[in-house]
């Protein structure tokens, strides 16, 4: 490996969100990078013809991956067969493997929102006076609907998830860098979920997330765990981010977006040098 790593970085800066810039957080990130490595920005429509020339692949805001599944499932094969080094680690067990990791979750008894994918297993949800549907698939609340449970049993299985919906109080949303916690971000309004404050977690909240990321089993990159905060005051998981996390770094202060920065170079480091 040379003195100086190349590191290919690959972000949609086009890529628009309601309320949030995802431009401006890879911006930052990649010009932090730059100060350990030799960084270069692309779409992610190119990372499979560019990545022989790096080191190392960091995908960080490339946008939902079913806007080009077919496109990132060759990148993702190629990557595979070739060895490329590619942060996160593509043998994450959260989103980036799709949303199996609910049911999974939910089977083996873990804080999560309970999910099912069989109409042979509607009985197992709680009684809810409405139901979250949503497609194995999705991201970023593409294909979610709502339905009362009289119109369950009707719906066509196979590509889609049910959950009870959930009467939270608000979600809280924590950062890790490998396996050490960063800093947590919460929507006290539940309808606007993208309004977020810095939060303090206890003890108990950071305990909850720990265990999704022990669970994920990734030694290097960037997870986030989003959960809701239910009338009784517990935590369920929502989503076990582990493919391209937006962090919001734009809503921290200063230092903390510079430990995170600093956090991030030192895990890239080590990952290239493992």
């Amino acid at each position: 490996m040379p003195a100086r790593p190349r590191v290919l970085f690959v972000t949609d800066l086009a890529y628009q969100a309601k309320g949030r810039r995802y431009c401006d957080e890879d911006i930052f990130l990649s010009s932090r990078l730059r100060d350990a490595f030799t960084v270069a920005l692309c779409h992610p429509l190119d990372a499979a013809g560019l990545m022989d020339a790096f080191d190392a692949v960091i995908v960080r805001n490339s946008g939902p991956v079913l806007h080009y599944q077919e496109e990132y499932d060759a990148f993702r094969e190629q990557a595979l067969a070739r060895g490329t080094r590619v942060y996160n680690p593509l043998n994450g067990r959260g989103d980036m493997a799709g949303k199996q990791y609910l049911l999974d979750l939910t089977a083996a008894g873990y804080p999560v929102i309970p999910t099912v994918d069989r109409p042979e297993d509607l009985h197992l949800l709680p009684r809810a006076a409405q139901y979250v549907v949503k497609p194995k698939a999705g991201a970023d609340s593409i294909g979610l609907t709502f339905a009362p449970a009289d119109r369950l049993a009707g719906l066509a299985y196979g590509d889609i998830l049910v959950q009870p919906r959930i009467d939270f109080r608000y979600e809280v949303s924590f950062y890790y860098v490998d396996d050490t916690f960063q800093y947590a971000l919460h929507a006290p309004d539940p309808a606007r979920r993208w309004e977020l404050e810095p939060y303090e977690p206890t003890e108990a909240d950071l305990a909850f997330a720990r265990k999704f990321i022990a669970w994920n089993t990734l030694d290097h990159g960037i997870q986030r765990v989003d959960a809701c905060r239910t009338p009784e005051g517990g935590l369920l998981l929502v989503e076990l981010e582990d493919l391209n996390p937006y962090l919001s770094l734009d809503l921290l202060p200063e230092q903390t977006r510079d430990a995170f920065a600093a956090g991030l170079t030192a895990s890239l480091r080590r990952f290239l040098e493992g």
